[in-house]
């Protein structure tokens, strides 16, 4: 027996109109691939979170010790062992005060802010000069 025309063949109907039929997993697909840029979004946010300030600052010196041991200058011995007994130092003020650098931090921002607070107040000074004189224009 013949199919019915209500059941057509689906590649018969892709060969007439040339257009591909549509995904019955369409859905799931678009919905799997911006569940998966949105996780890669999150990694790329995530990937940098900054530490505490101790944190910051023996990655600082790690990273100028392996930058003066790529350059091999002369003066690479003393320079890392400069850097060395600075890392061994802050891990050992880390461990006995781990909120010392913290605070120094802290204490670094607000002074940051009092010095622009008074910076921006004389530069207003300074830039506002003499207020402007009215002139007294005669209408008659």
């Amino acid at each position: 027996m013949s199919e019915s025309p209500l059941s057509p063949d689906p590649s018969a109907s892709e060969k007439s109109t040339g257009a591909p039929q549509p995904d019955d997993d369409a859905w799931s697909t678009a919905c799997a691939e911006d569940m998966a840029e949105q996780a890669s979004k999150r990694r790329v946010n995530q990937a940098y979170q900054p530490g505490s300030a101790a944190d910051e600052l023996r990655k600082l010196a790690g990273a100028v010790a392996d930058r003066v041991q790529e350059l091999g200058t002369p003066l690479g011995l003393p320079t890392q062992l400069l850097v060395h007994q600075a890392k061994s130092m802050f891990d050992q003020a880390k461990g006995r005060n781990p909120e010392l650098f913290d605070h120094l931090a802290a204490a670094g921002n607000e002074l940051l802010a009092a010095y622009r607070a008074a910076v921006t107040d004389q530069e207003r000074r300074w830039t506002d000069g003499p207020p402007p004189r009215s002139e007294d224009i005669d209408l008659d």
